[in-house]
């Protein structure tokens, strides 16, 4: 490369590198996994969207700061379901208390708590997805 120096030129991290960078020892250990064609496709696809090789993706997944069993996925999708639940029957309430305050042209006495109880599913879904990050 003109103008640059030896020194700069080898130490020049390339951006567009979709392996992993040797490491100054090279390989320690190896290990193979066996998957299904389904799960080869979807690690793949995945690896292509994220622009890395899927031992890449596989070491980087297995090796990050945070991550989720298949346990606690499952309880934080019950725990989304049982808030969508939740929303929806709000929704119908607050539905019938507003259909109920157009044809009396009165704001109904029950519009309150359900207002404060709406609010409290929001807040309840606020900490659902503060748990997800």
């Amino acid at each position: 490369m003109i103008g640059l120096s030896e020194e700069e030129s080898t130490h020049r991290p390339n951006l567009s590198r979709r392996r992993r960078a040797n490491t100054p020892a090279g390989t320690k250990k190896r290990r193979d996994v066996w998957v299904t064609v389904e799960e080869e496709a979807a690690l793949v696809a995945r690896a292509e969207r994220e622009k890395v090789t899927v031992p890449n993706l596989l070491v980087s997944s297995a090796l990050a700061e945070r991550t989720d069993s298949p346990t606690e996925r499952r309880a934080i999708g019950a725990e989304l379901m049982q808030l969508h639940n939740l929303l929806a029957r709000s929704s119908n309430n607050i539905n019938q208390l507003a259909r109920q305050a157009n044809a009396t042209g009165e704001f109904p006495v029950e519009a309150r708590e359900a207002l404060k109880h709406l609010r409290s599913v929001a807040m309840r879904i606020d900490r659902a997805i503060e748990g997800l990050m």
